[in-house]
């Protein structure tokens, strides 16, 4: 779901998800996505355990901890969800806050080896590539079901990932294959899982009204995440010049100034810079983040006011249309 760039941030063209072997801990299909930045943190284990899943102690990586924190989260929100907010449309083409949960729910399914459903045909406007239309396979087996019928299957599902990941044994995690961020750690994978669902979660509350969980281990790892990209996005995507430099000004929870300057032909991320910064983007996370993922795109931010440019526009703006590295 993301592509790739500088810095040691690796190009993965077209990774397709495909399996490595079958059963339990298969990597499923997917979009393509760069390999950024991991995250940390230290989260008590919980409420998996208490809703009465098969929970094992094999191993307590912190992900694992995350990873259940963040499907919490997603239920506990999508437990006040109204029926009316289960069909609101998101900004994931063709996608209804029911369809997030869907989506979910299908990539899990995979990593279980669950069995995939028929394939889509014909296939509808927004599903562009194969590994789209493996993905709306999901979606649209779901889309007959109550929203509170989904969400059952999202707890049963998240329940049973949970217990597999946690009766893991640590030397599983150190195990190199393949993801949508190419050959990681497999420790590596389960954190982009943490920041689909994080992202996917976001895209939820855009689309009902309900912000929140905007801070967090779950949200800490999903944004350094998607704020090691932007080395990829100044000097690559946007193509900004030698000795040029782009300060990203985020504010509100988890908010951050983020350095980019461009030396000896490549764009790095620096603690600060000796000078003025050449351009400057100041904007909200919630921006940030939706601008990243592809959930709008930079001219309509700009006529929405959501972003300041200041210093050298010109450089400024095209940095800022070229932000969706995520879609």
């Amino acid at each position: 779901m993301v592509r790739a760039g500088p810095g040691g941030v690796r190009i993965v063209v077209s990774a397709a998800w495909g399996p490595a072997r079958p059963g339990p801990g298969r990597w499923p299909a997917g979009r393509r996505v760069v390999t950024l930045g991991s995250g940390t943190g230290k989260l008590a284990r919980r409420t998996h355990a208490e809703k009465g899943a098969a929970v094992t102690t094999g191993t307590e990586e912190p992900v694992v901890a995350i990873l259940a924190e963040e499907w919490d989260a997603i239920d506990t929100l999508a437990r006040g969800l109204g029926d009316a907010e289960w069909e609101m449309p998101s900004e994931c083409p063709g996608w209804t806050v029911r369809d997030l949960l869907s989506h979910l729910i299908g990539i899990e399914r995979v990593l279980l080896g669950d069995p995939p459903p028929p394939p889509l045909d014909p296939l509808p406007p927004h599903v562009e590539n194969e590994v789209g239309a493996r993905n709306e396979a999901w979606v649209a087996a779901r889309r007959a079901r109550s929203g509170p019928a989904v969400l059952e299957e999202f707890r049963a599902v998240t329940a049973r990932r949970v217990a597999e990941l946690r009766s893991l044994p640590p030397a599983r995690f150190d195990e190199i294959g393949p993801s949508p961020v190419g050959e990681v750690p497999y420790r590596e994978f389960m954190n982009v899982r943490v920041m689909d669902s994080w992202v996917h979660e976001q895209d939820i509350r855009v689309a009902t009204g309900r912000p929140g969980h905007d801070s967090g281990p779950a949200a800490q790892l999903s944004l350094d995440r998607l704020c090691s990209a932007m080395p990829f996005v100044v000097g690559k995507q946007a193509g900004a010049p030698e000795g040029a430099s782009v300060r990203f000004e985020l504010h509100g929870p988890l908010g951050r100034q983020i350095d980019v300057v461009v030396r000896d032909g490549r764009a790095k991320a620096v603690p600060s810079l000796d000078e003025q910064p050449t351009a400057v983007l100041d904007m909200a996370v919630e921006v940030f983040w939706r601008l990243a993922c592809g959930r709008v795109d930079g001219q309509a931010a700009r006529v929405a006011g959501l972003v300041t440019a200041t210093g050298d526009t010109e450089l400024a703006f095209r940095v800022l249309d070229a932000m969706a590295f995520m879609i």
